[in-house]
């Protein structure tokens, strides 16, 4: 290996150490620090001696390893900020899945959906589905957790938006970003502005 190429396969190890373990990145996240082709190449290296794993083409993550249960798959919202970085697009969680992360559903669905700007398509990384479904611009159009809770309070229906949920929500949320919920109210539909309303009451 000649010195230039054992350069660059220091600094990429270095940048992926400094971000720590189960951290997941692309080939992009390294293109300041050589060509394109360097940059390959050392990734291959560095997954040739076991420092990092393909998740998917052009997709890897620093595998975390736990006591028990072994090696462990990365976390959807960290392959999803890798997504986000690599292809200049934004990912909105959607339906059980939305519903899943602010604590309003126990239900792990076994296809991960996110709405986005960028082009339809699924990646696959382990036993985890990814969907990415373009919408339109009104539905990205609001804040992070405005479009998350319209995203899962319409997968949820509106027969199951009960006073529990809405007294979760309240309970788990910050009051400064419950209030943010007013700015985006007229993007969600009339049924449910009610229900954001009552979340974001101080």
């Amino acid at each position: 290996m000649s010195k230039h190429a054992d350069s660059i396969d220091a600094k990429v190890m270095q940048r992926i150490r400094s971000q720590g373990p189960g951290w997941v990145f692309t080939p992009t996240d390294f293109a300041d620090l050589g060509s394109r082709t360097a940059v390959a190449s050392a990734l291959t290296r560095s997954k040739a001696a076991g420092s990092i794993r393909l998740l998917g083409r052009g997709l890897y993550d620093t595998p975390v390893v736990h006591p028990v249960l072994g090696l462990l798959w990365p976390a959807i919202e960290s392959v999803a900020k890798a997504l986000e970085r690599k292809e200049g697009i934004r990912l909105q969680p959607s339906g059980v899945y939305a519903a899943n992360l602010l604590g309003l559903s126990e239900q792990v669905p076994a296809q991960v959906v996110f709405l986005t700007d960028g082009a339809t398509r699924t990646v696959k990384v382990g036993p985890t589905q990814i969907s990415l479904k373009r919408t339109t611009p009104r539905n990205m159009a609001a804040g992070q957790l405005s479009a998350m809770l319209i995203q899962a309070f319409r997968s949820l229906g509106a027969a199951n938006i009960t006073p529990q949920r809405i007294a979760r929500l309240r309970e788990s949320l910050p009051a400064v970003e419950r209030a943010k919920l007013l700015q985006d109210i007229a993007l969600a539909p009339e049924w449910m502005r009610a229900h954001l309303r009552e979340v974001a009451r101080p």
